[in-house]
Parts: C-alpha cells; structure tokens; sequence
C-alpha cells in the first residue's frame, strides 16, 4: 500500500483561521474562500439546465389543468428520493392527480422501457417524468410517444450517441451542456425542475388566489440523501445541496420517513453527518430496491406521521440486514471463485459470476472486490425469468478509469456483444447474453488495458499528512467535521502518523480497539473489520480520520484507523 500526502496547491484561504483547514482545503482544490459559501444564493442557476423551461412549462400546464402527472423512478436511493420529491412538491404545487411507478428490477430492469411505459398507460397519464432514468430510453419515449403521453425526462447519466425524442430533456451531461456542476444526482435535477416549475407558475399568477407557494428548502432533506446515497461528487453545488439538507435533518425539519429510518439506524439526528446518510440511511433505503421493490422505501418517505413511517423503516432494516447476510456469502463465493480461476490472476480487469448470485447485490459485490483487489469489476447475476439466456452485470472502478468509457469501446469494437449499458465513471451497469460470458471476460480485461498504466493498477491511500500529538483532541475533530460536507470527489480528512502501541483488544468479535501513543499523549483508536497485530508489535503506522467518540460520560477523541501497518521501528 502506498501512503500519500494530497498536493497542496497555491490558496487565496488566509481568512480561514485554522492552518488545518487551510491545508485541507488547499489539497482539494479549493482556491478561495468563495467556492466555500453553503448558503441557497450560491447554488447554480437552473437557466443553463437544458430544456429546463420548457420542461416547467409543460408540468405548469399539467398542474393548472389537472392532467395525470406519473413520476417514473429508479430503484435505487437516489430514484426513490427523487420520486418522493416530485410528488410532496408537486402536491403542494396544487396538482391534485399524482402518481408514481417504479420498475421492479427481476421483472422489468432498469429504465423507461416499452413495457414500463405499456404499465403506465393503463393509468392514462398525460405526463411521464422520469427521474434517475430516461436519458437512454429510446424505445420507452417512443413508445409514449405513439400513446400520446408527452415525457419529461429528469436525468443525470451520461447520454448515449443517440437521444430520445422525448418532450423535455433535463440534464447536465447532455452535449453542449453550459450548467455548472455536472455531478448533480437524480434528485438534484428534480429539485431544480421543480424549482423552475414553482417559478412558472408564479409567473403565470397561480399563487395569486389563495395559494400558497412551497418554500423548497423544506424538501432539501430528500435531495442530501439522495445525492450522498447515489455517491456523486460532492462538488460545491452538491455540497450546498448536501449541507442545506443536513442541516435541516439536525434540527429536526425532515420527513417522518427519514425521521425513522434514522432512529431505526441508532443515528441521532441532532448529530447526522452526510456519513451517516452514505452509510446508515442510504444502504436501509436501497434494501428494499435490491431485494424487493424500491416502492416501499419510497412509501416510507412519503408517510405523513412517524408511526406509519416507523412501521416500514423496520421492514427496510429487515431488508438491510438480510442484503449484508447475503453480500457476505456472495462477497465470499466471488473470491473463493477469483482464486480458482488461473486466468483471473493475470487479468486487468475482472469478470465473476455464479448461478446463485442475487441481481439486487452484485454491486456492492463488484465494489467489495474492487477494494480488495485495486481492479475495475463487473459482477453478473442470471437476468431471470423474463431473460434466461441473459446476464445482468453490474460494475465498479478504480479512480481515473472511466468505466462507461471502457465499455463504449467494447461496444464499438465489438458490436451485439453488450445488449445494453449505461452509468457513470465509477459505476455501471450492463446485460450480455450467458453464452457470451467467458467471451467477454477476455474482451473486457483487453478494453481495461487500453485506458490503464501500470501506477493506476497500485493501491494508494491519499492523506492530508500528519497531526501533532497537540491536534490530537476534540476540537480539531469537531473542526474538522464542521468543515464538510465530506464524502465522493471531497474526502473526509485523513491523516497519517506514526505511534506507540499501548494496548489492543477486540471488541464487537471483529474490530480492533487500540490504545497509542505519541509525543507523550495517549488517544484511543478503533480500526473496524481488523485481525489483532502480532504480540511483538510495539509501534505502528496508521492512516486514520479523527473523530469524537461521545458514548462515555464526557466526548473523547478518537482515531478511525482507515490503514494500519507494523512501524518500521517496530520489534
């Protein structure tokens, strides 16, 4: 494992008092106190969204006329929050008829496709929106089309060579594109299309009769959790969105749904960090979209009082917890599969796949063995019942490989070879027929090799180097989590040191508590999901994030060790 120090780059920050944060700051790029504002005001005009108008406009004539508006989402977290979004705001907007449909993964797959849009019609609406999807739906809006349902997508996912003709097209990676952040999740174009259609309805004097108009930073809950779930860039617009939405989670301002999965997760709301939405509230919410069907998450966040709200936050951590079992199983089966397989030892890029892998976890599967093996994964699952010469494959990369990039070139060199395929630079997803999987294996180790050298194939730990034994406390910790939101493309604080082992124990039959020392201070320190060090060990160097450990009497601080190793001057 190689250790790195971030490089700090040249920063108008002198009014930050902290050298700390200064030199945290510096080392992601942040060149002025400016790109730092979390306030509403500094959020990017929707004006450069493409379509953005004439997408409010027709959902302003829908909602003045009371036409049938059907929310179609994605079964993941980001999609589930989008669609309750759209429908508490256009709700509130004055639409009387509101309605949403979420395709269910094992029968109908990812998307707006012909037979999505076949279920929709029957609901006779005459406006689709996607949201989280729609951007590669060619045949779905086509479909709509020849229904006479006009569409309205809201999407995020980096478009194909070809769009779909459909009414509006709302998205910040279309080509041409001038918006500012190019990183919003799905739920953050949706936010902003129903900004932009608040905004035309004022105009045309809705709010002018007894109409109130909705104040959309309540909603801003929805758009934090849905964008630190769907693990996009924190850039500044997300991180605005991101803290604004936090924010109003502390003090108490979010919906009862959130509300209960929170507390069905042991998280304090008063104290929720976008952490705790990646890690806590955001994989309860995606349960129900990989194992079941993502409708009853997003019932959750649509219930109107906690009791309701509770009642299925606790079938969402059933969900939860019977997804990490299976992970697990799956997540050992892939290895043990890895290992037997010669050929996988010399690949760049790495194909598994088994029979009995569930289609609704083979992406975390994809990312668990991407972080053991520092290596772009695909895992596949059977398709099922409705495709049973098919597999469904989901992928996960390594930083500065483009993994849609990877499989456009399989794609174009290989033409039929990928049914379809779509997603982001970290993530994609994919299908291919059964007969070809040993076939592509090959293919997609080939495409790896055509985007990656030698230094992006080793595993790096990046840091914002050392802490004196003086920073070591409270304060800095607090400082430090104050100065976020962290997360994607705008990593948590970490550092790097070198310290005396004290102590060691497990606790939790698997974690690591530590006791260091350095410079004469003694800190506590927790290393999660690691072996004991071998008695002779009496140093060690750690990268590690600093955090306040608040579950005695009085908060401590404490060293989330994210890498430990044997000091050099070690016995």
């Amino acid at each position: 494992m190689q250790i790195l120090t971030r490089e700090v780059v040249p920063a108008a920050l002198n009014e930050l008092p902290s050298p700390i944060l200064r030199r945290v700051y510096a080392a992601r790029g942040i060149e002025n106190t400016g790109q730092l504002d979390r306030t509403l005001s500094a959020l990017q005009s929707p004006a450069k969204l493409p379509d953005i108008e004439l997408a409010a406009q027709r959902l302003a004539d829908a909602v003045t006329a009371q036409q049938h508006i059907l929310i179609v989402g994605d079964f993941d977290a980001d999609g589930a929050t989008a669609v309750a979004l759209c429908v508490k705001v256009l709700e509130a907007l004055g639409a009387s008829r509101v309605s949403f449909l979420v395709p269910n993964r094992f029968e109908f797959g990812y998307g707006l496709s012909p037979e999505i849009v076949e279920l929709a019609a029957r609901q006779q609406p005459e406006v689709l929106v996607t949201v989280d999807n729609g951007v590669s739906s060619i045949a779905g809006v086509a479909r709509a089309n020849d229904l006479g349902i006009d569409v309205i997508v809201t999407d995020h996912h980096l478009p194909g060579a070809e769009l779909p003709a459909a009414f509006a097209i709302v998205n910040p990676n279309l080509p041409g594109a001038t918006f500012g952040s190019r990183c919003m999740a799905g739920v953050g174009v949706a936010y902003y299309v129903m900004g932009a259609v608040r905004g035309e309805l004022r105009k045309r004097g809705w709010f002018e009769h007894g109409r109130e108009a909705p104040n959309l930073a309540q909603y801003l809950d929805l758009v934090a959790l849905g964008t630190v779930a769907d693990v996009v860039p924190l850039d500044a617009n997300n991180r605005i969105l991101v803290h604004q939405g936090v924010q109003r989670m502390r003090a108490g301002k979010c919906t009862p749904g959130i509300k209960a999965i929170a507390e069905i997760a042991k998280r304090s709301l008063a104290k929720l960090t976008a952490q705790d939405l990646g890690f806590a509230l955001g994989p309860r919410l995606n349960a129900a979209g990989r194992l079941e069907d993502m409708s009853l998450g997003i019932k959750c966040l649509l219930a109107e009082d906690l009791s309701q709200a509770r009642e299925i936050a606790t079938a969402l951590d059933r969900l939860n917890q019977a997804r990490r079992e299976l992970e697990q199983e799956m997540v050992g089966d892939a290895e043990f599969l890895l290992a037997e397989d010669q050929l996988d030892e010399d690949r760049v890029g790495l194909t598994v796949y088994h029979e009995s892998f569930h289609q609704g976890v083979v992406g975390i599967v994809a990312g668990r063995l991407r972080e053991k093996r520092h290596r772009p994964v695909i895992a596949f699952a059977d398709a099922g019942d409705g495709a049973p010469d098919e597999l469904k494959g989901s992928a996960r990369s390594i930083s500065d490989l483009h993994i849609r990039d990877v499989l456009d070139w399989v794609a174009a060199s290989h033409p039929g070879l990928l049914l379809k395929f779509g997603g982001h630079a970290m993530a994609a997803g994919l299908s291919i027929k059964r007969a070809h999987l040993e076939r592509f294996k090959v293919i997609f180790d080939k495409a790896v090799r055509q985007f990656v050298n030698h230094d992006m194939l080793q595993a790096k730990l990046l840091t914002d180097g050392e802490l004196s034994a003086e920073d070591l406390n409270v304060e800095t910790a607090e400082l430090l989590s104050a100065g976020g939101p962290w997360g994607s493309g705008f990593p948590e604080p970490s550092f790097t040191g070198e310290f005396a082992l004290v102590s060691q124990r497990v606790v939790g039959e698997q974690h690591l508590k530590l006791v260091l020392k350095t410079a004469g201070r003694v800190i506590d320190a927790i290393a999660f999901r690691h072996p004991p060090l071998p008695a002779q060990v009496d140093a060690v160097r750690a990268v590690y994030r600093l955090s306040v450990n608040d579950y005695g009497e009085w908060p401590t601080a404490q060293l989330v060790v994210e890498y430990l190793e044997p000091a050099s001057s070690s016995h």
